[in-house]
């Protein structure tokens, strides 16, 4: 028997503007040579996305800010043995390294289990399915978000916090969260929020809306802050690294008193001191330097 035309017509039309709103078919990632993935969150579920290729950042690389890699390299290494370890939260300045540092660490332990999924602010509602994905695999996974901030309101929020206090589901002992932010409370504060503290005994007691601002950042373990460097440790930083930069390229570029006083010009002009502001400088003056000398 056969269907009405004008009825398979309509079923088609049917058909056709469903499968936009259908996920891709996604193949399983084989963690044994991926060692990162995105998670897109879709209508009705998410899709883990392997990553081809990764910035080469190597610890190394990352300078001026030697004691935050120690600390979170060593918790970092405490995972990879199966030892008690923290959900780290990175916050401070813009430019200082936080997310270079989640990067580099993947290129130093990749080859000893370690695998990152990042994921945007608003899909971190997905995180049950995420790690309900992760849990049995044989590999140490960082579950990473940049740049986070919340209203508190936020859907993101209240499943963080949950998964951070594991008062609704426990992250299993193969994942560890760690965000970066450029605010330690994760939550924007107001001057309004400070009308309900209270001084008890000559202690001051935070009102309701402080409290619940800090209580999501107080459920990270460990808290590393990335601060603007003074203008001595700027200064030294463009110094290593137009060294740096010239030993790669096979010309060294001398370092002078002037060179110095561009670089202070620069971040200036920047409005900001850090790492990233210092590379910026070291590759425009490294390049300009060996240019002028094989116009020669």
């Amino acid at each position: 028997m056969s269907l009405d035309p004008e009825l398979t017509a309509q079923l088609k039309r049917v058909l056709s503007s469903l499968e936009p709103l259908l996920p891709k078919p996604v193949q399983k990632i084989d963690w044994a040579t991926c060692h990162a993935a995105n998670w897109h969150r879709s209508t009705y579920s998410g899709t883990m996305e392997p990553v081809p290729s990764i910035e080469a950042m190597h610890l190394d690389d990352l300078l001026g800010i030697e004691s935050q890699k120690r600390i979170v390299e060593e918790n970092t290494r405490q995972f990879l043995e199966g030892l008690p370890a923290n959900n780290a939260l990175l916050w401070g300045t813009r430019g200082t390294g936080k997310s270079s540092l989640v990067r580099a660490l993947l290129h130093a332990y990749a080859a000893k289990g370690l695998r990152i999924v990042q994921v945007d602010k608003d899909d971190l509602v997905s995180l049950p399915a995420i790690v309900d994905e992760l849990k049995a695999q044989p590999f140490r996974f960082i579950v990473f978000s940049d740049d986070l901030s919340f209203e508190t309101g936020d859907a993101s929020y209240k499943v963080l916090k949950s998964a951070l206090d594991g008062s609704v589901y426990a992250l299993p002992d193969n994942v560890l969260i760690y965000v970066t932010s450029n605010r330690r409370h994760l939550v924007p504060e107001y001057e309004s929020d400070n009308r309900g503290a209270m001084l008890v005994n000559g202690e001051v007691h935070h009102g309701e809306a402080v409290e619940e601002k800090i209580s999501l950042s107080g459920r990270f373990g460990l808290w590393v802050g990335f601060h603007p460097f003074s203008q001595d440790l700027y200064v030294d930083v463009v110094r290593r690294w137009v060294d740096k930069l010239g030993r790669k390229v096979g010309g060294a570029v001398e370092w002078t008193r002037d060179a110095e006083t561009e670089a202070i010009l620069w971040s200036q002009r920047k409005g900001d001191r850090s790492g990233r502001i210092a590379y910026q400088f070291a590759c425009d003056f490294v390049g300009r330097a060996l240019m002028s000398r094989e116009r020669r």
